[in-house]
């Protein structure tokens, strides 16, 4: 009885001090800033003459038109975007963050792709998870880091078609980290936590706190803080003077830019990850980083009527859509017939969308690892197949992944529709999330795609601003799926890049944040424009659907069966047909980020246009 009662009084003077601090100390903006967010407004289509910038915040947009205007052209544009978004949305975006990436030269008329992902550690393995007790791995842990990529990528991008350098291309975003921008409406979504939540979060990932929170518990975020990122902007400084004092040595441009590379990658940045990971047990070593080399490689294609799509190779999910597009594409004319977000069309468009994502459990997954079935995938036959499985009711689970004739390929045809987060998940349930994206098409036609992503979910690398991420956990530990855990291996990420041509002609570059709902708001969007003729901006603004029947790719690969997800004014026409098709209908309000934010930069038959997704702060602007 008295232990009851001392624990009694202890919990009491706990929750009293709790509330005491709450109350007297400030809980009120930090320096508000004027913002005018451009979150949740529609707006008319971008046009321009000269070149067209799309991208995931204002301030990336503002820093990519001004390299442009000075006769930097779309690799060049695109570094010192990424940076900015870095800076600004680095809690869905992080530096340095996984950032698959596509470029057409117009020189050349090709398209190619960079792969933007990082590798597991050499220490990462199966077994190592296994006998730590882990069925999956864990989120918030130092285990969950992948080998950081986005420097590699830009430094890559650079040498190989930029004409600009490091130190300039960051000098914009260093000022943003220093002297702070206002926080937005995405921002404040990713940070809704409780004050307990931010509590937990203080004792648990103490420097995650202290950058994001200012080391201020009690303290919310308000909508216009003036939000400051000190130690990324040191850290990008650093990397700056490493190109400055190569070039002031007599090195080349292109060998100045290998100096960058070495000081992140083996010098003293790597240097202050591997003491991180050494102190906590972390998987990270220098050998690992200095080992690690992104690569470019082909992007994967398929045909739509006249319209070619492409995307990022199988250590992306980006096959998805292409598989998706494959089914629908003999559905054109029922799916003009059926209109626009009726009943009929989604329900088609949700079952490609299934039948596709089945293959990408079933057979996607890093090529130099995985004998990925493209021939079958992309193949003449696979539509016909497919579209056999297409039935009038909801898929009661997943549906059966594509048979081949090579037994040795996994099936996956069913999947344990138990999976739930645990307790251990739901009981902080961290901030950071989504993701971002850059599309730029320069004066002479040059044009990037690129999808950056990572999270503060993990811990950060003390006094550095470094957030590696948890892409580790769009890893399996079952070692018969094509996404399985191996050393040096590319998880098969979420994010991908996405170009168009038009009758073989270069014509959009467009991408989305979104996880699970990537390759399924890019789908609807291309559908949208391509099958309803809508102009861009109407086509990105149009309510979406969303399906959540298989296994999501990160940890703890939560599944729901039959179950998807409407906007809010898409629900009053949709839900009860739906439901009575045997979904689970599940619905949220209109333009949240849960639905994506497409961006797209198009060349169109006199202008370039831009379209930028109210759900977020996307932001286009051309000249």
């Amino acid at each position: 009885m008295k232990g009851i009662k001392i624990a009694f009084y202890t919990i009491l003077i706990i929750s009293g001090g709790l509330l005491l601090t709450y109350f007297l100390l400030p809980t009120g903006p930090r320096d508000p800033m004027e913002f005018d967010d451009p979150q949740g407004k529609r707006r008319p289509v971008t046009t321009g003459d000269d070149f067209m910038v799309v991208t995931g915040t204002p301030w990336a947009t503002d820093t990519a038109v001004g390299v442009l205007r000075k006769g930097g052209n779309a690799c060049d544009a695109t570094v010192a975007a990424l940076l900015m978004i870095n800076v600004t949305y680095g809690e869905a975006a992080s530096f340095p963050s996984v950032a698959p990436l596509l470029h057409y030269d117009a020189r050349t008329r090709r398209i190619r792709s960079y792969s933007g992902v990082g590798t597991a550690p050499k220490g990462a393995t199966i077994d190592f998870f296994k006998d730590q007790g882990y069925d999956a791995v864990p989120r918030r842990s130092i285990l969950a880091q992948l080998i950081p990529a986005s420097p590699d990528a830009m430094i890559s991008l650079l040498q190989d078609c930029g004409t600009m350098g490091f130190a300039e291309l960051a000098a914009p975003s260093i000022e943003m980290a220093r002297n702070g921008f206002p926080v937005h409406n995405s921002m404040l979504e990713n940070f809704e936590m409780g004050m307990l939540t931010r509590l937990g979060f203080t004792i648990l990932m103490p420097y995650n706190a202290e950058v994001y929170l200012n080391g201020q518990w009690w303290r919310p975020l308000h909508h216009g803080d003036r939000f400051k990122r000190p130690d990324l902007a040191r850290t990008l400084e650093d990397l700056a003077a490493a190109e400055k004092q190569a070039l002031q040595s007599g090195l080349s441009r292109n060998a100045a830019l290998q100096e960058v590379r070495n000081y992140f990658y083996e010098g003293p940045i790597a240097k202050k990850i591997v003491d991180f990971h050494k102190k906590e047990e972390g998987l990270i070593t220098a050998e690992d980083l200095a080992g690690y080399r992104g690569s470019w490689d082909e992007p994967l294609e398929v045909q739509f009527g006249e319209y070619t799509v492409l995307t990022n190779p199988t250590y992306t999910q980006g096959i998805a859509l292409l598989l998706a597009l494959k089914i629908l594409e003999a559905d054109r004319e029922y799916l003009r017939q059926a209109g626009h977000n009726s009943p009929e069309y989604a329900h088609r468009v949700l079952q490609a969308i299934e039948l596709a994502m089945a293959d990408r459990e079933a057979y996607a997954g890093d090529p130099a690892f995985v004998d990925v079935p493209l021939k079958e995938l992309l193949g003449p036959d696979y539509a016909k197949k497919r579209r056999s499985l297409l039935q009038e009711t909801a898929f009661a689970q997943t549906p059966p992944a594509l048979t081949l004739d090579d037994s040795t390929h996994a099936s996956h045809d069913s999947y344990d529709s138990s999976s739930e987060l645990t307790d251990d998940e739901q009981s902080f349930l961290f901030p950071g999330k989504d993701t971002s994206y850059i599309s730029i098409i320069d004066s002479q036609g040059n044009a990037i795609s690129l999808t950056p992503s990572d999270f503060p979910i993990s811990p950060m690398i003390p006094d550095t601003g470094l957030t590696l991420g948890i892409r580790m956990t769009q890893f399996r530990l079952q070692p018969e799926h094509p996404s399985s855990l191996e050393p040096g291996k590319r998880p098969r990420i979420t994010p991908h890049a996405v170009m168009v041509l038009k009758n073989g002609k270069f014509f959009m570059s467009c991408g989305t944040p979104g996880g699970e709902m990537q390759t399924q708001a890019t789908l609807q969007f291309l559908l949208n424009h391509i099958l309803f003729e809508m102009d861009p901006q109407k086509a990105v603004e149009a309510f979406r659907f969303r399906s959540r029947n298989w296994p999501d790719a990160f940890s703890p690969h939560e599944y729901l069966p039959h179950t998807i997800e409407l906007e809010e004014s898409l629900a009053r026409i949709l839900k009860r047909p739906l439901e009575e098709k045997g979904y689970e209908v599940n619905v949220f309000p209109d333009y949240r980020k849960r639905f994506g934010a497409v961006g797209a930069a198009i060349q169109g038959e006199t202008r370039l246009l831009g379209a930028a997704d109210p759900r977020e702060e996307t932001w286009a602007r051309g000249d």
